[in-house]
């Protein structure tokens, strides 16, 4: 890894000697009271260059052609400033610039984040290459939280995100298990999850669990776009969650990070980071390493993460730059436990030699170009070569493991995928409109091999002692999609969207199904191709000019995936007549700010969802039971969801010496249940007639509420939280009794609370403190019926961490 960074840093070397050439603009960004202000944009308007202000409110834009351009500096908070500048050849222009504040501006967002009100916030009407307005959508940012980043703490992260159920069985924190409005946590598959932008999963369309998930320490922001996103980003249910990492920092030439952290259970975690621009490239890279025992017997955990991007100026209208992301892991598996096992000991563990480990590399590029000053394209292209690899013993909780030759399961994904994005704003009817579309191509290919026999030893080894794979399937998916829509401003308050997104998938699966006594089961070759549009409506009305009414509704469809078609490693038998599902979704809320001192968002929601794949219990003629997954019919969820965050010392005192508190509520009331599903079951040698309307979806808890409150005075800060989670059923049969196995049954309800502590010194070093699980609960948020299980996945217990961080 030295090696690698040697590289970087002569590369960048190298290029910022060959760029060293004047023709730039430089000074220093001032307030009315002649303080410098850092972070300020300062761009060359109708191109693709730009900067920012540093600490000392001075900027530095170099190696620009010749020629006349407006100067533009904006900040939130400020009023912007656009100043003529005329550039020769070999010049250097000394341009200071004041700038006014903006009341509004300054009271919603400044004075909020100074006093730590800033950790939820909203997407923008339109920017860049997409259409925000009328969406149910949350930005959270996570430099302005208190909170484990370093074990990617989800508890915490979306503590403010009202209604994100939550699965909490991985403590290594490699892997994101996240949902809403009674959607399947499992891997965040119901999400549409990226990356910058692109897909990081290993087939949106085929097999969407996200088995890689960003450090959080490098992530900047997580933007969430509940299902009204299937228009701008494909058909999903769940919407968009995009991690957007730091970019480079435009400040400067050379920055540096480095944040290392110890905990509980040999915890240790050191993230590295360096980034910079210099005339017209930037560039940033980091490094992480995590390793620790976890919580749990036979929890190991080592990963490695590692992430470079570099971009370059072509011209004043083009600029590209690529991406590379690199995971690798090395995770025991614990396996799951009965109720009574549970019950006894959360922490035990009956399976020491299973092991997990996901190898994932991500290339991309990206280039934006400016046609003029009103119309740009982006087009990203991007792939990903990576694996999933699973060895242990895969038998029932109830079976002990007899130290015979383990289990080996692995998945090859190839996919590669590009977009074409055109933004563009036309007057009409003297009002200023935008419109979006853009054209998508995207081909993975997945091998899976299943079932192989392996050694009979513990440590991690994927290695086969017999000479094939028994189950050997290959999957292919390839998708063209193509959008457009339109904001239209009808007057100042009013603005309506509309759009239209066409999706074509074509799936191919062949291969070996199974092999008995040397004698392979081929699988009839199948394609599936369907092709669909879905169509979606939204709006919004300022009622002031800090709240706004909004509301969408827009179809979504989700196609049988591969993972429903051979679950890895699972116990569940799995419906051969599986069909895709589709519905909708429909949002209606009212957000905004009051003054600096309440943030409120709250919605009612609606999500219809026909021909759900789900899973249920089935009785065996010998009364047994197992999980079997098929199509349950339709779920509808509804329900109410609420985010309010309030400073009773700035409403009611104004200015304190003595810091500020905010306390916040996040709030979810979701009501998933069955429609009409008739089933049969065999209960005593005798057939039983059941239905399953009314029954709660599987997975779903009826309440998802946090609270929390925060104390943040100058540098300090301190946020405690409290998760209320109301109970979910593990099967669509609505089981109360778990069976023997454990992979059926309540979840019950229960209550968890973290606490967090921050400090910043000179704004270069940083000292984190927490505790999470602080009275040491003993719960569980999923009953597996597979793989990692199957069986009862106990969530951490107390634990404790500690992170010091310098910058350069």
């Amino acid at each position: 890894m030295k090696v690698f960074y040697s590289i970087i840093l002569l590369v960048l070397v190298s290029n910022f000697n060959a760029f060293s050439q004047q023709n730039a603009v430089k000074g220093k960004i001032l307030d009315e009271s002649n303080n410098p202000i850092a972070g300020v944009s300062i761009s060359l308007e109708g191109t693709v260059r730009g900067v920012q202000s540093d600490q000392n409110g001075a900027y530095f834009l170099k190696d620009i052609p010749a020629g006349n351009y407006k100067l533009v500096a904006s900040m939130i908070g400020f009023k912007s400033q656009k100043i003529s500048i005329s550039i020769t050849g070999n010049s250097l222009e000394i341009l200071d610039i004041k700038l006014i504040e903006d009341e509004i501006w300054l009271e919603s967002f400044e004075l909020m984040a100074s006093r730590g009100m800033n950790g939820q916030g909203r997407l923008p009407e339109v920017e860049d290459f997409r259409i925000n307005a009328g969406r149910k959508n949350e930005v959270i940012r996570l430099g302005e939280i208190d909170a484990n980043l370093a074990m990617n703490n989800s508890r915490q992260i979306f503590g403010r995100t009202p209604g994100i159920s939550i699965w909490e069985n991985d403590g290594s924190g490699i892997q994101l298990g996240v949902a809403s409005r009674g959607l399947s946590p499992n891997r965040s598959w119901e999400f549409n999850v990226r990356m910058n932008g692109y897909d990081i999963t290993p087939d949106p369309m085929g097999y969407p669990e996200a088995y890689f998930t960003p450090p959080m320490e490098v992530v900047e922001n997580i933007e969430i776009i509940r299902g009204a996103s299937s228009l701008q980003y494909g058909p999903q249910f769940g919407g968009l969650m995009n991690f957007v990492l730091r970019k480079p920092d435009p400040s400067t030439r050379f920055t540096a990070e480095s944040i290392n952290t110890v905990g509980s259970n040999g915890l240790f975690s050191t993230f590295n980071y360096i980034g910079g621009t210099e005339g017209k490239w930037d560039y940033t890279a980091y490094y992480q390493k995590r390793r620790g025992d976890g919580w749990r017997e036979n929890g190991y955990f080592n990963t490695d993460h590692a992430h470079l991007e570099v971009n370059y100026a072509v011209s004043n209208r083009l600029k590209i730059g690529t991406e590379m992301t690199y995971m690798t892991t090395e995770s025991q598996q614990p396996g799951g436990l009965t109720d009574e096992q549970f019950e006894a000991n959360p922490q035990q563990s009956t399976r020491s030699r299973n092991w997990f480990s996901t190898p994932w590399f991500i290339p991309s590029l990206n280039a934006d170009y400016l046609i003029s000053s009103k119309t740009k394209l982006n087009l990203k292209a991007f792939g990903s070569i990576a694996q999933r690899n699973s060895v242990g013993f895969m038998q029932s909780i109830t079976q002990e493991d007899d130290l015979g030759n383990r289990q080996v399961d692995r998945d090859m994904y190839h996919t590669f995928g590009t977009e074409l994005r055109l933004s563009t704003s036309y007057s009409f009817l003297g009002k200023n409109q935008n419109l979006v579309s853009g054209i998508r191509f995207y081909k993975g290919n997945i091998d899976r091999n299943q079932r192989g026999v392996g050694d009979t030893g513990t440590d991690m080894n994927f290695d086969l002692v017999e000479a094939s794979f028994p189950r050997d399937l290959d999957f292919n998916n390839t998708n063209y999609a193509a959008f457009v829509e339109n904001m239209f401003q009808v007057t100042d308050q009013l603005l309506v969207t509309g759009g239209i997104r066409v999706e074509h998938i074509s799936s191919q699966m062949e291969g070996i199904l199974n092999t008995t006594n040397g004698t392979p089961q081929l699988l009839a070759p199948e394609t599936r191709t369907r092709t669909f549009a879905l169509l979606g409506v939204g709006g919004e009305y300022h009622l002031t000019k800090t709240t706004e009414l909004y509301t969408n509704f827009s179809q979504a469809y989700r196609p049988v995936l591969i993972s429903d078609l051979t679950p890895p490693a699972t116990t569940d038998v799995i419906d051969p007549n599986l069909k895709d599902a589709s519905g909708y979704n429909f949002d209606f809320g009212y957000r905004g700010n009051v003054g600096s001192f309440l943030n409120f968002d709250a919605s009612f929601f609606y999500l219809n969802y026909s021909d759900r794949i789900g899973t249920i219990t089935q009785t065996n003629p010998d009364g047994s039971r197992y999980q079997y997954r098929t199509n349950l019919g339709t779920s509808v969820s509804k329900g109410l969801e609420a985010f309010v965050e309030f400073d009773p010392i700035t409403a009611f005192v104004g200015n304190s010496n003595f810091g500020y508190i905010h306390l916040f509520a996040s709030l979810a009331f979701i009501d998933a249940s069955y429609q009409d599903f008739a089933r049969t079951s065999i209960i005593n040698g005798e057939i039983v007639e059941s239905n399953l309307a009314g029954n709660r979806v599987e997975n779903a808890p009826e309440k998802i509420n946090r609270y929390g409150a925060t104390y943040r005075f100058k540098d300090f800060s301190m946020t405690w939280q409290l998760s209320d989670i109301g109970q979910a059923f593990a099967d669509a049969g609505n089981s109360v009794e778990p069976n023997a196995g454990a992979t059926s049954g309540l979840i019950p309800a229960y209550s968890v609370q973290d606490l967090s502590a921050s400090y910043t010194l000179k704004k270069k070093y940083s000292l984190k403190s927490g505790v999470n699980n602080l009275t040491n609960e003993s719960y569980f948020t999923r009953r597996a019926g597979g793989y990692p299980g199957p069986g009862i996945m106990p969530a951490d217990g107390r634990t404790f961490y500690m992170t010091f961080g310098v910058k350069f």
